[in-house]
């Protein structure tokens, strides 16, 4: 579980979050939806200590980022909006491989992981190629291999359909469905509801950086109207 507990941030004096409460169960897929501007990056940065709170709490399975921030970002994959800013190798297997060594595991174990992750998302056997060779959807595909090495209970991304066109955006949402149903819990943030509510139980809406809507898709999407969110047609 990951819980926020009256959690506010700042950048130079402006408050981005402020008050922010909320509990994200384990297994759950809760979307995130705001303009831009509405605080979505910087509460998702929250959630394995990239960001820490001017005020309150941040909690991961009870214990605080701040205080075991190798359990936090163990138990919580984070996957970029640009997958490019978060890749540290030239090939696709030792990008997914960086985070479990950073773990100091065996060898053993590093390969069970990268393997295992790339087959999760349809990148079995392609662990020499190149990641600058690779289209945006295979990048993104890429990216929440890295995450899934590490074997998170969460994972979060942030606005991960950016600049794909629609078969890359439709294995996305494949990949994310499948890790769903085997129980990984999923925060996804977008100003873009379509395609994506039927995945979700549950949806999340910010305004100037507070929970404005918070609730079942069925109920959440009648309350979207003046948050510059796309909704699916009725």
């Amino acid at each position: 579980m990951i819980e926020f507990q009256s959690v506010s941030h700042a950048f130079d004096d402006v408050a981005v979050l402020e008050d922010v409460s909320l509990s994200l169960g384990d297994g759950e897929f809760v979307l995130l939806a705001g303009a831009n501007g509405s605080g979505k990056t910087t509460l998702l940065r929250h959630c394995n200590g990239l960001l820490t709170p001017d005020s309150g709490d941040v909690l991961v399975d009870g214990t605080p980022v701040v205080d075991d921030l190798i359990a936090a970002r163990s138990s919580v994959g984070m996957v970029f909006q640009h997958p490019r800013d978060q890749f540290v190798a030239a090939t696709v297997g030792a990008d997914v491989a960086f985070g479990p060594e950073n773990l100091g595991l065996a060898r053993e174990e590093i390969d069970r992981r990268v393997d295992a992750a790339l087959e999760a998302v349809n990148m079995a056997g392609r662990d020499d190629d190149r990641i600058d060779t690779l289209s945006g959807g295979e990048q993104s595909r890429v990216a929440i291999a890295g995450a899934l090495a590490m074997e998170p209970t969460h994972l979060v991304l942030d606005e991960p359909f950016t600049g794909l066109d629609e078969p890359a955006r439709r294995s996305v949402l494949e990949r994310l469905e499948s890790l769903s149903a085997d129980g990984t819990g999923i925060l996804l943030a977008t100003h873009d509801l379509r395609d994506v509510t039927g995945l979700a139980d549950r949806v999340i809406a910010m305004r100037d950086g507070r929970v404005a809507v918070d609730g079942p898709p069925e109920h959440a999407l009648t309350e979207l109207d003046g948050l510059e969110i796309r909704v699916p047609e009725q």
